[in-house]
């Protein structure tokens, strides 16, 4: 079981993960997002890890608590399996979220993995997606994203508006998309984008800190504006669409995978989109086991009670939890304490 990790950021949210979790008294503030299963630093502490900020910790051995990344070092093959360490070390190459936003974020985008390696140093770029598990109903207009670029966008438009400051010619820019409970949306890298305030998803994606806004910097010397206007400009792909068009790009269907009399298991996001992560989701009425895939999981139950069980073992498990699976754990299956149990299982690269 994984300990709940708020992480602070520039924006304002979180009441809806409160109550997700069932918090007394939910609000918001500075903590919007909780990072789930992290073996991530934010941004700012990658070169400075005495924080450790942005990994998750874990229980073990009842209430006691360990950090995730050191319990995967102790027997990566275990964590993580024989194939995926064989591909990527002991690097669980996932990163997932709880995002919530009582307020619109800032236009960003984020890099593929060649331009976070020449610009940021990273191995890893940042696509992403999202599934919506919850909007706010207090809000006068219905939750949105900007995703996408509209047709006839060019960069030395875009450049032209940037270099202005101009934010809300830019966002025009961009597709507005109202969004609703159930919603899948993939975000590649390149891709222009903010969540709208109301919007309360989970976030899977590369395991990377990094983002590239739309507002120009003042600064003294002329070479380093230079290069954050190219860093800058250069990490969007000047892709338009007509709406239509970015909808089928963007917003994915879901499909059903497995179907048995005790429940089913639906593939959210997949290889068609992307080969860096995949994402399904497991609604169980009775009972129900999970094919295993020789990796690891990291499961978020967004709906219902019920049992996980392996072999013998029994984890009760309800709404709000969170869990690493390891990959040594090969026969599992779900049992609902009646009703619907709802689960999200975010898997590592190249799996689904």
């Amino acid at each position: 079981m994984l300990v709940p990790n708020r992480i602070c950021r520039g924006y304002i949210g979180g009441r809806e993960i409160d109550k997700f979790r069932g918090v007394d008294f939910p609000k918001d503030d500075n903590s919007p997002e909780a990072w789930v299963g992290s073996t991530t630093y934010t941004y700012h502490h990658q070169s400075d890890h005495s924080s450790k900020l942005g990994l998750a910790e874990a229980y073990v051995e009842g209430a006691k608590k360990a950090y995730l990344k050191d319990i995967i070092e102790t027997d990566p093959a275990a964590y993580l399996g024989e194939r995926h360490l064989a591909k990527f070390g002991g690097n669980t190459a996932l990163l997932v979220k709880l995002l919530d936003a009582q307020q619109q974020l800032g236009l960003q985008t984020h890099p593929d993995r060649s331009f976070a390696k020449r610009y940021f140093n990273s191995d890893y770029g940042k696509v992403e997606s999202w599934y919506v598990i919850g909007t706010r109903k207090d809000q006068a207009e219905q939750p949105y994203v900007l995703l996408g670029f509209k047709e006839g966008i060019t960069r030395d438009i875009f450049e032209r508006l940037f270099l202005e400051d101009n934010i809300v010619e830019m966002e025009k820019w961009c597709h507005k998309i109202p969004v609703s409970e159930g919603d899948m949306y993939f975000v590649d890298a390149g891709t222009p984008h903010a969540v709208g305030p109301g919007c309360f998803v989970i976030e899977a994606q590369e395991p990377s800190d990094i983002t590239v806004g739309a507002r120009m910097g003042n600064f003294d010397n002329k070479a380093e504006r230079e290069l954050f206007i190219e860093r800058t400009m250069g990490c969007y792909h000047y892709i338009g669409r007509s709406y239509r068009d970015n909808l089928a790009a963007y917003k994915v269907e879901q499909k059903l995978l497995t179907k048995t009399n005790g429940g089913m298991e639906y593939l959210l996001l997949g290889s068609s989109h992307t080969s860096f992560f995949s994402i399904t989701r497991v609604d169980v009425m009775s009972n129900m086991t999970v094919p295993y895939r020789e990796t690891f999981s990291i499961l978020i139950v967004i709906g219902g009670k019920g049992k996980i069980i392996c072999d013998t073992q029994k984890l009760d498990i309800k709404q709000g939890d969170e869990l690493f699976l390891p990959a040594n754990v090969k026969n599992m299956s779900f049992e609902s304490n009646g009703g619907m149990l709802s689960c999200i299982m975010c898997y590592p690269p190249e799996v689904l």
